[in-house]
């Protein structure tokens, strides 16, 4: 029997994903991605997978989904994880308010608690005991190193999926489900799905253009390997983190804490600064972010940004070696009307699915599968 072609356009973790649900569903999937490997904001992240961000809902669900997919996938190649939890500090009663909001919301559903201090420096003899009122532990979160972890998946798709990988290939037109590098046509397909991340110019730019979408950078760095195999147990939250996701904003007490920034840390809220931590298999610290917002991002990093992040961190985080090793931005695509991607189908058999707003490592195998098996209706 003659499987149903399907061509995904971008090997990030968005259409990786597309590729596993579409190989899953029996279709002979070939991934055409413009570099030799992925390059964008797929290999630029923390590599946290973050269900305790998420709203509850659909948003919580897909994440739930991927985290356990990102385990099955892991386990299976060899790649790098662990299931880590997550820890966001509280240095002030306003924080802690909010985060027993957290609790009470979504206790019942989710693996969490609000932590004494005591509890939280069994956690982690990474966070800093001085002033600590507390915290909130989720139990939920994984952790992969994104620079080996997106490789691995390709590797794994190929190997276990039948996903065929052509790189150094760029796609620069779509047209009757036929794909064209140069104006020749390489490949017609039974479906295409276009997952290209923050270059969405170069393929139905009007559609994109008609869009409330807009580009996001960051700026991250990584300390050192840590001395001595020293671990920081799970990820460290500051409590401008509190601000940043959406599962905290049906807090009644968010209101507070972002009053309280607005007014001492001004700053920060002008850059989009909130700051976490996550260690990696080796040692490695990455550390960040902030954002940045608008369809042109300026390529070059600001050492103000960079300069507000350790500061943040060191009220937070001690570590056993600061010393930092690599700096560095990406940007990906982020819609500005609060949704959590796009989707849209610009001719017959092509679709264009993209834009999870930062949340790709989190989402992005269980969306791909509500994409594809509800909305596409495969």
């Amino acid at each position: 029997m003659i499987k149903p072609t399907a061509v995904v356009v971008g090997a990030g973790i968005v259409g990786l994903a597309a590729a596993k649900a579409l190989a899953e569903r029996n279709f002979q999937v070939t991934v055409y991605e413009r570099h030799p490997r992925a390059l964008g904001a797929s290999i630029r992240n923390f590599g946290m997978v973050w269900p305790v961000g998420q709203p509850a809902g659909l948003p919580y669900q897909w994440a739930i989904r991927s985290r356990d997919t990102w385990k099955d996938i892991c386990s299976t190649a060899g790649i790098w994880h662990e299931q880590t939890g997550s820890l966001h500090l509280a240095y002030s009663d306003t924080e802690l308010a909010v985060m027993e909001d957290y609790v009470s919301l979504y206790g019942r559903d989710r693996d969490c608690a609000v932590l004494t201090p005591e509890q939280v420096i069994q956690k982690s003899p990474a966070s800093n005991p001085s002033g600590l009122k507390g915290a909130l532990w989720s139990a939920e979160e994984v952790i992969v190193d994104p620079r080996e972890a997106i490789g691995g998946v390709a590797a794994y798709l190929e190997e276990r999926c039948s996903v065929v990988f052509r790189w150094n290939t760029c796609i620069n037109q779509i047209s009757d489900s036929t794909i064209y590098v140069g104006g020749k046509a390489v490949q017609k397909a039974d479906l295409v799905l276009l997952c290209s991340g923050a270059d969405f110019e170069t393929l139905y730019p009007n559609l994109f253009a008609s869009l409330p979408i807009t580009k996001c950078k960051l700026q991250m760095m990584r300390l050192v390997p840590q001395p001595n195999d020293w671990r920081i147990g799970p990820p460290l939250c500051g409590g401008l983190s509190l601000l940043h996701y959406g599962s905290f904003q049906a807090a009644a007490s968010i209101h507070a804490l972002r009053q309280w920034a607005e007014q001492e840390m001004a700053e920060y809220l002008k850059w989009g600064i909130h700051v976490m931590v996550s260690q990696h298999g080796n040692g490695e610290l990455t550390i960040g972010d902030s954002h940045e917002y608008g369809l042109s991002p300026d390529p070059f990093d600001r050492q103000l940004i960079n300069q507000l992040i350790i500061d943040y961190l060191g009220t937070f985080a001690r570590f056993k070696d600061r010393r930092l090793s690599q700096s560095w931005n990406g940007v990906y695509a982020k819609m500005t009307n609060g949704e959590s991607y796009v989707f849209e189908q610009p001719e017959s058999n092509v679709f264009v699915f993209n834009a999870l707003s930062g949340a790709g490592m989190t989402l992005s195998f269980g969306l791909a599968e509500y994409i594809i098996g509800k909305r596409m209706g495969l």
